[in-house]
């Protein structure tokens, strides 16, 4: 079905259609920006949630626990998936968006170039038709002015008293307007003739190529929406792969959660390397009571010098209190050599300053192991550069050395042994003291003791607290 021959009548309904098809597209389009503008808001609030959730942090602060490294590997993948969000948008935006918004701009010049030649023809078909109109109206007045003039010829040619002038006037009167009549017959005859050859050109011809301009515009407007609804689903599709694997990512981390290794961390971050604490000893204050053979207390074994407390189990009361697992404890001072932490945790450090320190000696290795081959190669080539020049960067070089090759020493020397830690180990300080580290440091309560004057100095294991 053709619109020229079906809808030849219909070019004001013709005229709201295509309007409508333009206003639809317009709201497609309106659509379109709604979503990529949700797309882009929602990527945004993704970003700004990783950010949020994956600070910056610093080599150390790194995290070991394989459940905080799944969770930061989800927000990788989750940062990835903001990504393909905002490619979504971007899509959405160049494809699909920005197509229609061209496309209704073409639309609406040629809707309206069409219009415009279909109320030009219209115009003309009018035109034609008010001037076969008027000769038509010319003619019937024609017409009647001739019938009254041979009615008058009539009337004075049959009356007796009429004088011959008076019926020669009238005759030629009635010659006058009949020759008048004839001419606008002819005239209206010839735009009745015309009028007839313009309407069927109107009709046969010029508004069905209108009409068939305006539904080959509105067909191209319906397959265009067909197309960017394609597209948008087409952009949707193309980043899906990329957010499987996005998602494969995060379940990947979750299957790699390991809560033995978590554990085993647990253990190697806070173990001191100290032995647990042994029995607390009994004290006697009785020891100097006299004592009867009627008493029916039970006496205490005597020795000769009396029961000295073991310097290793007696403890003094005011550092009970010190003793107390969740008492306050001053913050422990950070030192070069780490002898503020327990034996296991300061040889870890220790350990790990001696890696690192390696590394740097190695790299001084190398460095003058260059330096020498380059100065071979000066002295068998001397045009290439003077081998002095190398001098200075060399004995820099072996002075790097041997800074690096001392403080390894010196902190193998103050490296503890992996054995438990004993008293006998370790010396007490008299003072008590209690250090505590969290984090990656060990929650340490170190209290030895000293026991008051009149008692024998005492002093106690020390105690691991978590």
């Amino acid at each position: 079905m053709t619109w020229g021959t079906e809808l030849w009548d219909q070019f004001e309904n013709l005229d709201k259609h295509t309007q409508w098809g333009i206003d639809f597209l317009e709201r497609y389009s309106k659509f379109v920006k709604e979503r990529l503008e949700i797309e882009q808001t929602y990527a945004k609030q993704l970003r700004n949630l990783v950010k949020k959730y994956c600070p910056k942090r610093s080599k150390d602060d790194e995290p070991r626990f394989s459940s905080c490294v799944s969770f930061y590997s989800i927000l990788n993948e989750l940062n990835d998936y903001a990504g393909q969000r905002e490619v979504v948008a971007e899509e959405m935006g160049h494809k699909v968006y920005g197509e229609l918004m061209r496309y209704s701009q073409d639309l609406k010049s040629e809707r309206k170039q069409h219009l415009q030649e279909g109320r030009k023809a219209q115009q003309y078909l009018d035109q034609c038709w008010k001037q076969m109109d008027n000769s038509k109206k010319k003619f019937e007045r024609e017409c009647k002015e001739a019938e009254k003039s041979q009615i008058n010829y009539d009337r004075l040619d049959n009356d007796i008293n009429a004088t011959k002038s008076e019926v020669e006037k009238a005759k030629s009167q009635l010659y006058l307007r009949t020759h008048s009549a004839d001419e606008s017959k002819n005239e209206y005859a010839a735009q009745l003739q015309n009028f007839n050859g313009e309407q069927w050109k109107h009709f046969n011809v010029a508004i069905p190529q209108i009409f068939k301009n305006l539904q080959d515009m509105d067909e191209r407007r319906t397959v265009k929406l067909g197309e960017t609804y394609r597209s948008f689903a087409d952009v949707e599709r193309r980043v899906v792969p990329i957010i499987s694997k996005c998602l494969e990512g995060m379940v990947t981390a979750a299957k790699a959660v390991d809560q033995r290794k978590d554990s085993a961390i647990v253990v190697e971050s806070f173990k001191s390397g100290f032995e647990p604490p042994g029995d607390y000893p009994f004290e006697d204050y009785s020891q100097n009571l006299s004592r009867t053979g009627s008493d029916n207390t039970i006496s205490t074994p005597k020795n000769e010098g009396g029961v000295k407390p073991d310097p290793k189990h007696s403890i003094s009361k005011t550092a009970k209190n010190k003793l107390w697992l969740f008492g306050k404890k001053p913050k422990a001072p950070s030192l070069e050599d780490f002898s503020h932490l327990p034996p296991e945790q300061r040889r870890k450090r220790l350990q790990a300053r001696i890696d690192e320190l390696s590394k740097e000696l190695q790299k001084e290795v190398d460095q003058r192991d260059a330096l020498n081959k380059m100065k071979d190669v000066y002295e068998k080539n001397p045009q290439m550069g003077d081998p002095q020049s190398l001098q200075p960067k060399i004995s820099e070089t072996m002075c790097n050395m041997e800074k690096l090759r001392s403080e390894i020493h010196k902190n193998e020397v103050g490296l503890p042994s992996q054995e438990p830690w004993s008293p006998s180990q370790e010396p007490q300080p008299r003072h008590p003291e209690c250090l505590c580290k969290h984090g990656e440091d060990v929650l340490r309560c170190w209290p030895p003791l000293q026991a008051p004057s009149h008692e024998p100095e005492a002093t106690h294991w020390p105690n691991t607290c978590f």
